[in-house]
């Protein structure tokens, strides 16, 4: 009887365990491993491509996004009723799928801008490497620095650097401007053709045009989002420049300090005329959850205060979010902040990125915050010293080693200078 029991407790704890085992394993989404090419499919008939994996790592299942050598990690992925939620890392967009088979997924990329949504069809198939198909050797090289001029609908230009590398019809690289750059961006050259694109969950662009020769690139197309449209045009210049991007900002005739004071992610007041900041070299970042040139610069400014804070460096972010709702803004800011570590407070100002008072809401001294990002320096007395606008990030190669330099330079300047 004895081992009757023993049995049968066995048996027990085994279909226990199988159950358990068999339940965890349903809620893993039913997606191939391996790689894919997802395609945002526009109204005009004109696709953005992009790269992603997927694999299983300790029961859960992960979804990376390649731009260039740009790897981001998605973590939350969930079955919701028949379809399958991939909510990317920022920028309140989601990707909403379903299985027509195991090579392909169907639904939506969807962008949430608080007040409406933005839904654009959205197909990936498996096993696909390679965002554009190629049968033509590249006719020319366009490794090197570019001038560009970008015209839009309303025929307003904007000029832009294109900083490339080509290898072997791989094309890498970003556009710049005087607001900040394309961020990574990746395609080929297809005999006289040129595609590039790149996807994050915030930008979803896709960039061609026709080589006429080695210097100058012509009938060119810039589509972003789902409706967005530009044409650009560009020639070589390897000594290309942008304007100064210290000069676009200014603090106000007999102005010289900031005064501000907002709840942090956390709740608490803060000043920057708290103790905290005296004698410190302040760095005050201006930023935005829905920005991906704010999450390049508070990688940097992240991965900076951790190394530097010990000499007198301090750093406050400012959030102009798309809603005044504090517990929503709070939300997004604290993933912000959890992705990237950040030890330094950011502050929810409560008032929207679109408000076209939210520099004399928010810093009345300054004549204008017409960029996001935007990075104000203060010296140890506290005297707004120079303006930074926009953010030539990682994707713009050489443009990101020369702004760290002159970063580092500045910052340095600042904290030898005696009180």
């Amino acid at each position: 009887m004895k081992q009757i029991i023993k049995v049968f407790t066995a048996l027990l704890l085994f279909n226990q365990f199988f159950f358990i085992h068999i339940s965890a394993q349903s809620n893993i989404p039913n997606i191939q491993d391996g790689t894919w090419l997802g395609i945002i499919k526009r109204a005009d008939g004109n696709e953005i491509p992009f790269n992603f994996t997927v694999q299983i790592k300790k029961g859960k299942q992960l979804l990376t996004i390649l731009n260039a050598s740009e790897r981001l990690t998605v973590t939350e992925i969930e079955l919701k009723d028949d379809s399958i939620l991939i909510k990317l890392p920022f920028f309140a967009s989601s990707l909403v799928v379903k299985r027509s088979s195991p090579t392909l997924l169907k639904g939506y990329y969807i962008k949430n801008y608080v007040t409406r949504k933005q839904i654009i069809p959205f197909t990936a198939n498996f096993g696909v490497k390679s965002r554009f198909s190629v049968n033509q050797k590249p006719k020319h090289n366009l490794s090197g620095t570019w001038d560009v001029l970008f015209i839009g609908s309303n025929k307003d230009s904007t000029k832009a650097i294109g900083n490339f590398v080509q290898k072997n019809g791989k094309v890498t690289g970003s556009f710049l401007t005087p607001t900040g750059d394309y961020r990574y961006l990746e395609g080929i050259l297809n005999g006289d053709t040129l595609k590039l694109s790149g996807f994050d969950g915030g930008f979803a662009n896709l960039f061609t045009a026709i080589i006429k020769d080695d210097n100058t690139i012509q009938k060119a197309d810039f589509y972003t989002g789902a409706s967005g449209h530009e044409s650009w045009s560009a020639v070589r210049n390897e000594h290309a420049l942008l304007p100064d991007e210290y000069g676009h900002s200014h603090l106000k005739m007999g102005e010289s300090k900031l005064d501000f004071k907002f709840k942090d992610t956390k709740g608490n007041w803060v000043s920057i005329n708290d103790e905290r900041y005296k004698n410190k070299v302040v760095i005050v970042q201006i930023l935005g959850s829905w920005c991906p040139n704010c999450m390049d610069e508070t990688a940097f400014l992240s991965d900076y205060y951790k190394k530097n804070k010990h000499r007198g460096v301090e750093i406050i972010g400012l959030a102009y979010e798309r809603t005044e709702d504090f517990e929503i803004s709070q939300k997004a800011l604290s993933t912000f902040q959890q992705r990237f570590s950040v030890e330094y407070p950011f502050l929810i100002t409560g008032v929207t990125a679109s408000d076209p008072q939210r520099t004399e809401k928010t810093l009345p001294q300054i004549d204008h915050l017409d960029a996001f990002p935007t990075t104000l320096f203060l010296d140890k007395k506290g005297q707004v010293r120079k303006i930074h606008t926009g953010y030539d990030g990682p994707g713009t190669g050489k443009f990101y080693e020369a702004f760290k330099k002159e970063f580092e330079e500045l910052v340095t300047s600042l904290l030898i200078e005696k009180d």
